[in-house]
């Protein structure tokens, strides 16, 4: 792994364990193992590794994710996938992507309020990226534009609340129930669920 790498993957498990304003930039050197010089060659500030951090999360969790929706299948199974992932993400059972500690997005999306901020802008495009994702599943299910959005949107808001809830409130089930919840409104939509 490159120096660059090294102080990304570094800067993500401080950040996401402990948070971004309180990590400083010398805590980041002295667990990485390099010199000042070496990150400001790659960085020209503490935002810039910040941004790098968010781009290097988003792309490792949305491969994460989509691989485990694929595997799957597709449709409905998808989004089955998706809770299942969730659940084994929020208990730790996926190596990937342990350990857990709240959606990493939310957490620096927080941090930097500003909804025009640049990190706040690259916490949203991730959002927006597996909210797009979520959608195409959806047009797997159903051919009604309209139905698709609401439906999609369901999904969505459900694993956002899921997340939240497991990591604000401990509740570790959180996503089994999400996925439960999911399953009754596609019948409640009239689309019969699809065989496990």
């Amino acid at each position: 792994m490159d120096k660059r790498q090294h102080l990304v993957t570094t800067a993500f498990e401080l950040f996401y364990r402990e948070g971004v304003h309180a990590v400083g930039i010398n805590r980041v050197l002295e667990v990485a193992g390099v010199a000042k010089k070496t990150l400001y060659h790659h960085f020209d500030s503490k935002e810039a590794l910040v941004a790098a951090v968010v781009e290097y999360r988003d792309g490792r969790y949305r491969d994460w994710l989509l691989a485990r929706m694929a595997r799957a299948g597709t449709g409905q199974r998808a989004l089955t996938g998706l809770f299942a992932a969730l659940d084994d993400w929020f208990n730790d059972r996926d190596p990937a992507i342990r350990p857990f500690h709240g959606c990493f997005f939310i957490n620096v999306s927080a941090e930097y309020g500003d909804p025009a901020h640049p990190i706040h802008q690259l916490c949203a495009d991730h959002k927006r990226a597996i909210a797009a994702q979520v959608t195409g599943v959806m047009a797997q299910i159903t051919e009604d534009p309209v139905q698709q959005e609401r439906l999609a949107q369901a999904v969505l808001l459900l694993k956002e609340g899921c997340i939240v809830q497991a990591h604000v409130c401990g509740d570790r089930s959180a996503a089994v129930r999400a996925g439960e919840l999911l399953t009754a409104l596609l019948r409640e939509a009239g689309l019969a669920a699809e065989p496990a």
